[in-house]
C-alpha cells in the first residue's frame, strides 16, 4: 500500500500530537499551524487546549482530536464519558480513550465491553470518532486479542495501539494482531514512537490506517525526499 502514497494521502492518515503536560499557548498554535499546512487528519490534544485548537483549525478541515482518560486509563466509565461529552461540547471531532487497563488484564470482557459501548454510543450521538487506546506494551497477545474481539463485538471507529507514554510504543505485530480479530468494520491506529516515514510505512504494511504521531512533519519531509528521488 506504502508504495502508492501521495504525500497528501498519507499526511491525510496522521494525526498531529502534542500531549506534553508542559504545553502552552504557542505550542499548541504552532501544532495547529503545522497540520494545517502539512493536510495532517487532525491534531490530538488533551481536553483543556480543545476550544483553541477548534477555533484555530476552523474552515482548514484538519480535525480536533481530544485524548480521554489519559495516559492511564484508571478512571471511571463515568468520568471518561463525562470528560469525553465535555470535550465534545468544546469542540472535539475525534476522542481517543484509554479502556481500562487493569480490568482487561482481569479477563474482565463484561467490564471493558460496558465501557466501550458506552463511549461508542457517546461518539455515535455526537456524531465523532471514537478510538479505543489498548497500551499494547503491558499486555500480553491473548489480552490484546480479547480486546480486539470485543472491539469486533461493540464497532468503535478505532483500536489504537499505544499512549506514547509508555515503556514502548506501536509493534507491527501488535497492529497486525488488532486488524486480524477486530474485523474488517473496525480500523487500527498505530501511535507511540513512530518517528520517521520508515516507521510509518512499517504500521500502514501491518494494517494500521491512522497514525498518531508527533513527528508529523519530519515524516512529511522525508516521504516527500524519497518521491523527490524516484
Amino acid at each position: 500500500m506504502t508504495d502508492v502514497l501521495t504525500i497528501e494521502k498519507a499526511a491525510a492518515m496522521i494525526d498531529h500530537t502534542y500531549l506534553k503536560p508542559y504545553a502552552t499557548a504557542e505550542d499548541i498554535k504552532k501544532l495547529c499551524g503545522e497540520a494545517v499546512r502539512c493536510g495532517f487528519k487532525s491534531v490530538a490534544v488533551n481536553p483543556y487546549p480543545v476550544k483553541m485548537c477548534r477555533e484555530l483549525l476552523r474552515g482548514s478541515g484538519v480535525l480536533t482530536g481530544a485524548a480521554i482518560a489519559f495516559p492511564l486509563g484508571q478512571t471511571t466509565v463515568a468520568q471518561k464519558e463525562a470528560e469525553a461529552r465535555m470535550a465534545i461540547a468544546d469542540g472535539a471531532q475525534e476522542f481517543d480513550y484509554v479502556l481500562n487497563i487493569g480490568r482487561l488484564k482481569e479477563q474482565d470482557e463484561k467490564y471493558i465491553e460496558d465501557e466501550m459501548r458506552v463511549m461508542t454510543a457517546l461518539a455515535r450521538e455526537k456524531k465523532v470518532t471514537c478510538k479505543v487506546i489498548f497500551e499494547t506494551c503491558y499486555l500480553t497477545e491473548e489480552e490484546i486479542v480479547l480486546a480486539s474481539r470485543i472491539a469486533r463485538n461493540v464497532g468503535p471507529d478505532f483500536v489504537k495501539t499505544s499512549t506514547g507514554f509508555g515503556p514502548a510504543g506501536a509493534d507491527k505485530r501488535h497492529v497486525a494482531l488488532m486488524k486480524a480479530w477486530a474485523g474488517p468494520e473496525v480500523r487500527v491506529k498505530a501511535a507511540g514512537g513512530i518517528r520517521t516515514w520508515e516507521d510509518m510505512k512499517t504500521m500502514i504494511d501491518a494494517g494500521a490506517e491512522r497514525i498518531g504521531t508527533s513527528s508529523g512533519v519530519r515524516i512529511i519531509e522525508e516521504l516527500r525526499t524519497e518521491l523527490d528521488r524516484g
